[in-house]
């Protein structure tokens, strides 16, 4: 039997990460269970642990640190002046964790996760900056001479890039990391069964009680409609999901384009997914990478990455040459 509570695992990866911060007051269930709920990043957050000691002022604060470091609608913001080419910034742990993370998973994945693609997600409209209309394969071109992770390097706490064209955004594994951060806190709290999540991705450690933390991954339809494909049971796991079907534009030329970027190529097209999930026994920022690399990677790409890494554990949602709804689990 499916638990009475379970998360829709929404899709919309690069919500901006902001410093909307609306929260709701503590509820205590008769299960024991805290929940805290609120807005933050742009999307909600909902916090489950299994204590009756109100942590939401802490929590709170780890958010607004965040925001002070890596968002990039906050002009005052670290990676903000960094963008803007601020050599004097000394980054935090966050910013340096973040980034050797990035790294790590740039290179495992061919440079398909590449947090470089400021610019062009700022150019395709889904980010803080100036976007463009119909954008030219000259002008894909063009910034795509500012995108690469090996451009760009962490040297005593400064960043140092290649050139001024290059601009980081996080966004895409920016809420993934979020609820690591928050996770963490509660496990320094001594809670050990607690699940988190932030827009859709989720960490969960521990159980409710004597039961498994229970989610609900979504079938990606078209006509803004919301039923359930798969539930999940996370077991001392974190899991993120990726998908395009519902956040994406139509430009002037009629063409859709997505809030995923292939950062191999420039473009912003949809590749054969349409949604993907991963989760691991380990952190939730970096699911919320793969999440993402595997979406413009594509289905086949993602399998041969897949057998490589047997720690990640996927549902790929996709349809067939029949236009027919396929799932892949692994």
């Amino acid at each position: 039997m499916i638990q009475k509570y379970f998360f829709f695992i929404i899709t919309l990866t690069a919500l901006s990460f902001v410093t909307c911060n609306k929260k709701v007051e503590k509820k205590l269930d008769k299960e024991g269970i805290t929940k805290l709920e609120g807005a933050i990043f742009g999307t909600t957050y909902h916090i489950k642990y299994l204590d009756s000691i109100n942590h939401q002022e802490s929590i709170d604060s780890l958010f607004e640190l965040m925001n002070k470091s890596l968002s990039t609608y906050i002009p005052s913001s670290d990676i903000s002046r960094i963008n803007r080419g601020d050599s004097t910034v000394i980054v935090d742990d966050l910013f340096v964790e973040v980034f050797e993370k990035a790294k790590k998973i740039y290179n495992e994945t061919d440079g398909y996760f590449d947090p470089t693609i400021g610019k062009l997600i700022d150019a395709y409209g889904f980010g803080s900056g100036k976007e463009r209309k119909s954008i030219s394969n000259e002008e894909v071109k063009e910034l795509m001479e500012g995108v690469g992770f090996d451009k760009v390097r962490l040297k005593d706490r400064k960043v140092y890039r290649e050139n001024n064209n290059i601009e980081f955004n996080v966004n895409a594994f920016a809420k993934g990391y979020g609820i690591d951060v928050v996770g963490r806190f509660l496990e320094t709290k001594g809670i050990q069964n607690y699940l988190v999540e932030i827009g859709g991705e989720i960490r969960a450690r521990g159980k409710k009680q004597d039961k498994v933390w229970k989610v609900a991954i979504e079938k990606p339809n078209i006509d803004g409609t919301r039923s359930l494909q798969k539930v999940i049971e996370l077991n001392d796991e974190s899991m993120a999901t990726s998908g395009n079907y519902r956040k994406f534009k139509i430009n002037e030329k009629g063409e859709k384009i997505v809030h995923t970027i292939n950062a191999r190529t420039g473009l912003a097209s949809e590749s054969n997914l349409l949604s993907v999930s991963v989760r691991m026994k380990g952190d939730c920022a970096d699911v919320d990478a793969y999440a993402t690399a595997f979406l413009a990677m594509g289905l086949e790409e993602t399998k041969k990455f897949l057998q490589k890494h047997p720690e990640l554990k996927v549902v790929l949602l996709y349809n067939d040459e029949n236009n027919e709804l396929k799932e892949f689990v692994n």
